[in-house]
């Protein structure tokens, strides 16, 4: 196995740019996490919808869309694979034959918080050699600049 690279050996012209290092560690940070849920069986996709519909309840394909900053038609692609997983449901609205809401099923609600421990374990093996101030300084950096540009839609590759 190659030896990871120092940071001296990557002393340069691209190097320079913060968005380097941002990419360099978000590209390790999310690939572990993918790999992680993987082994479950579960996309990164699919973790953030069955996590919103874990905290939201009952939603709306087209609140989902708005939550998740995606579109109605990859929420239901997501939502059709979860479907035949029996890991989500749907439930139809009573005032609009077309229209429904989906939810997870009680398969789907067990397996949230057994996810949620691998996205814990995943930023604990990232980030737990990190002080505990660190990691609040670097998360409010990362939220400000999200803010500052009005970025919106969740990453879920």
């Amino acid at each position: 196995m190659t030896k990871p690279p120092t940071s001296k050996l990557y002393d340069g012209p691209l190097t320079s740019h913060a968005g380097f290092w941002l990419r360099f560690v978000s590209n390790h940070v999310s690939g572990a996490f993918r790999h992680k849920l993987a082994g479950k069986g579960i996309a990164v996709a699919e973790w953030a919808l069955m996590r919103s519909l874990f905290e939201h309840g009952e939603v709306a394909p087209s609140q989902l869309a708005v939550q998740l900053g995606m579109t109605r038609g990859g929420i239901t692609k997501i939502a059709d694979k979860l479907l035949a997983r029996s890991l989500v449901f749907r439930i139809p609205d009573a005032g609009d034959g077309r229209a429904h809401a989906l939810s997870l099923t009680a398969a789907g609600r067990r397996l949230v918080p057994i996810l949620a421990r691998l996205a814990d374990d995943n930023d604990r093996e990232w980030f737990g050699h990190l002080q505990p101030e660190t990691v609040a300084s670097l998360t409010k950096i990362l939220r400000d600049i999200v803010e500052h540009h009005r970025l919106r839609t969740v990453p879920i590759e």
